[in-house]
């Protein structure tokens, strides 16, 4: 059970990873990017290469593979930032689709659908419920770090123009803001943070393949967005850790009712997921932890002042 606990906070600190990525670019920025299992699976494809193929350090490897994401945010932009809305949220899709393409294909880079595996792990020495414990430490501190940088730059003047371009690009660029510079900063940013998460989950799994690009996990990392708090990067974290939660809680049904199919328990399962989701957001519409929203205050007039100094 201990171990089943840590196995379940490790992917909630992934999914936070995930989360938060997403957070830059479409909480922060609006960019409805519907590509972040690209950005996640080329994170750990490049991590897992180095280390097995080239035998390069796991952190190498991560932080390698990490570039690879980054870089690849900021290629997307290049080729989509002209896409508004629902064209770039289908474009992105799209871009998805075609990395998981070249995973199933190329077998000589990826192995195909038998994936890649003895993808060397953190703490591989250990065993058991201490592997669990330290790799669980880890992932918390990278989120620890990277929720910093990201509040650090969400309170930044670059965090600031950011949201000025989510509410508003035409009149941000008025401003004298560059709009596209700005878009493929957040893309280049959010799109390294998500294949941060792909690399922490291979070398905690061992194992990569295809399998990777589900769209339950794409669906799971929006909910978690947007039950947490859309644009606030301490809403993602939490809103990742409760789908998760929710989901894997649902698991024990079968122990409760042990009568019922596995069909049945599948069922009730996404009826409970269902549920909860619908209640969370009837009571809380803009999340658990929404955005703060700052109320504009017009400065004091100072000539009506000065008039009621010469009205005493």
């Amino acid at each position: 059970m201990t171990t089943y606990v840590l196995s379940v906070l490790t992917f909630g600190s992934i999914y936070a990873l995930l989360a938060l990525g997403l957070n830059l670019m479409w909480g922060m920025t609006g960019m409805v990017n519907l590509g972040i299992l690209g950005y996640y699976a080329i994170g750990g494809y490049v991590s897992a290469l180095l280390t097995v193929k080239l035998g390069l350090p796991v952190f190498a490897g991560m932080l390698v593979g990490t570039l690879a994401a980054a870089l690849l945010g900021a290629a997307t932009c290049v080729g989509l930032v002209k896409l508004r809305d629902d064209y770039l949220a289908i474009a992105t899709l799209g871009f998805a689709q075609v990395m998981a393409l070249i995973a199933q294909n190329e077998i000589w880079l990826t192995n195909g659908t038998d994936g890649i595996g003895q993808v060397p792990r953190l703490g591989d020495e250990l065993q058991g419920q201490s592997f669990g414990i330290l790799y669980l430490l880890i992932c918390l501190l990278i989120v620890a770090l990277v929720f910093v940088g990201t509040e650090v730059l969400r309170r930044s003047p670059f965090g600031r123009v950011l949201r000025a371009v989510r509410d508003d690009s035409m009149v941000a660029a008025t401003a004298g803001k560059y709009v596209f510079g700005y878009q493929m900063k957040a893309l280049a940013v959010g799109g390294g943070i998500m294949g941060l998460a792909g690399a922490s989950y291979v070398h905690y799994i061992g194992f990569i393949s295809p399998e990777v690009f589900q769209p339950q996990l794409l669906i799971y990392i929006f909910l978690a967005l947007i039950l947490g708090g859309r644009g606030n990067n301490l809403g993602a974290v939490a809103g990742a850790f409760f789908v998760v939660i929710i989901v894997e809680g649902t698991r024990f049904i079968a122990e409760i009712v042990p009568s019922l199919s596995a069909v049945q328990i599948g069922a009730i399962r996404q009826l409970i997921i269902g549920i909860g989701f619908i209640v969370v957001l009837q009571n809380w519409p803009r999340g658990l932890i929404p955005e703060p929203l700052r109320r504009y205050r017009p400065p004091a007039d100072p000539a009506a002042g000065q008039g009621s100094e010469r009205a005493g």
